[in-house]
C-alpha cells in the first residue's frame, strides 16, 4: 500500500486539512476573477451594441423616409393614383417605426443587461476585494446614461417623421 507513495487514511498529514483550504480557497479565487474578466466583457460588449442599434436604425429609417419621399415626388411620373401612393408612404413610415421600436427594445434591454452585469461586477469585487468596492449603479442615474438620449433622438426622430408627414406629404398628395 507505501509503494505508491501515497500515504495510508490513518497516516495522513495534520495539514492536509489546511492544504485542501487553501486549495479550494485559490480555485475560489481563480474561478471568481475569470468570472469577473467575463462580466466586464459583456458590460464591453453592452456598451458597444448600443451604439451598433443606432448606426442600424439610422441606417433603415434613412433609407425608408428616402423611398416615401421618392414616391412622394415621384408617384405622378410613375402613374400612381394618389391613394396608392398615400398608403406607400404610410406603410414605408409605419416599417420605419417598427425599426424603431425594434432598435429601442433592444437598447432598453441592453440597459437592463447592462444594470445586472454591474451588479454581478460588484457582488465579485465586494466577495474578493472587500465590501463597497465599487458602488452599486442606480437605475436613478438614467439622465446620465447616453442610452436614454438615444431613445430619446428615435423617439423625437419617429414621432417627427410623422408629423411632417402629416402636415405635408399626404394632404399634397391628393
Amino acid at each position: 500500500m507505501g509503494e505508491s507513495g501515497q500515504a495510508r487514511p490513518d497516516q495522513a498529514r495534520p495539514d492536509a486539512a489546511a492544504d485542501t483550504a487553501a486549495d479550494t480557497a485559490a480555485i475560489r479565487h481563480e474561478f471568481a476573477l475569470e468570472r469577473y474578466r467575463y462580466v466586464l466583457q459583456q458590460i464591453q460588449a453592452v456598451n458597444e451594441n448600443a451604439h451598433r442599434f443606432l448606426a442600424l436604425y439610422q441606417t433603415l429609417a434613412t433609407a425608408l423616409v428616402t423611398a416615401a419621399l421618392a414616391l412622394f415626388v415621384g408617384y405622378r411620373k410613375w402613374e400612381l393614383t394618389a391613394a396608392t401612393a398615400r398608403g406607400g408612404v404610410i406603410g414605408l413610415l409605419t416599417l420605419a417605426t417598427v425599426v424603431a421600436a425594434f432598435t429601442g427594445t433592444l437598447i432598453v434591454v441592453g440597459a437592463l443587461a447592462w444594470l445586472d452585469y454591474r451588479n454581478e461586477e460588484c457582488d465579485i469585487t465586494d466577495e474578493i476585494v472587500g465590501p463597497d468596492f465599487r458602488k452599486r449603479p442606480r437605475p436613478g442615474n438614467f439622465l446620465r446614461w447616453y442610452e436614454t438620449y438615444v431613445v430619446l433622438f428615435i423617439l423625437v426622430s419617429v414621432i417627427t417623421m410623422w408629423v411632417l408627414a402629416a402636415l405635408f406629404l399626404l394632404p399634397a398628395m391628393r
